[in-house]
């Protein structure tokens, strides 16, 4: 372990009582899954050593400890993005804290643009499987206690854990879609032609997060789950302007479903 981890690990361990075993990233407008939470201990951000701030309106930039679906988790209320100007080694900074803190899986929320056809604004995506177009985060010197020099990426969605939710999802009456989530470095949304792009390489889902964390989680081999909440569309016919205060409106009023769909698998683990 990097003394820099070591460092923010330990300062953390002095504030909890209860060792983490479920990481949770709560994307874009979709911190609201925190209230339901029985929380023990909140940390902004700036209060931890080492640890980067959320700068993005919709992040609020806390690490929550407590009790969710009868397992301890730690949840980013608010996570760090490449174009915020962190280099990807922030990025990924908190996943390497929680996998150091004592997490066994992490769970990952966003919200992502689709390129599928046939979705609609307000659907539910299980991430199974995704196309990396921002800076892989292992790049650079390697450090053989994180794992592998060249991690295998072929299950990067644990499949057991796709099953369990889209299980739930079928028993609570939720609809939910699955397919390949497209991460890119933004901030700025997809031109018309870009859309197109992403759609013919294989994207179901386009959004600027998400890829890098699951990267870093999987070389620590930590099974990941990942949803997206589709908040806006890019497919011929269906683009219109999008603004991110939008993107929050639609994520929140989605995320119930979201929320009851981790807590039910929480449950199972």
């Amino acid at each position: 372990m990097s003394e820099i981890i070591k460092d923010t690990v330990s300062f953390i361990k002095t504030r909890i009582q209860d060792e983490p075993e479920v990481g949770i990233i709560l994307g874009t407008g979709l911190g609201g899954l925190v209230r339901e939470i029985d929380i023990k201990v909140s940390i902004p951000y700036n209060e931890i050593p080492n640890f980067p701030v959320s700068t993005v309106e919709g992040h609020s930039g806390k690490l929550i400890f407590g009790k969710l679906g009868g397992k301890n988790v730690v949840a980013m209320q608010g996570r760090f993005h490449y174009y915020e100007g962190y280099p990807m080694s922030q990025v990924i900074f908190p996943v390497r804290v929680m996998k150091y803190l004592g997490i066994n899986t992490l769970f990952v929320s966003n919200a992502s643009g689709g390129v599928n056809p046939d979705f609609e604004i307000g659907d539910l995506m299980i991430i199974t499987d995704h196309i990396c177009l921002v800076p892989n985060p292992l790049i650079g010197k390697h450090n053989p206690e994180f794992g592998a020099r060249f991690p295998d990426m072929s299950d990067a969605y644990d499949k057991k854990l796709v099953a369990k939710a889209k299980e739930i999802a079928k028993e609570s009456g939720i609809k939910v879609r699955e397919g390949v989530y497209t991460a890119t470095t933004g901030p700025t949304f997809e031109t018309p032609s870009e859309y197109k792009y992403f759609r013919i390489i294989g994207s179901d889902t386009v959004g600027m997060s998400t890829v890098p964390e699951v990267i870093a989680a999987r070389q620590m081999g930590i099974p990941c789950f990942a949803m997206s909440i589709i908040t806006d569309l890019g497919v011929p016919g269906k683009i219109v302007e999008v603004t991110h205060e939008e993107v929050q409106k639609v994520a929140a009023a989605a995320e119930i479903k979201m929320t009851k769909i981790f807590t039910k698998m929480l449950e199972n683990l």
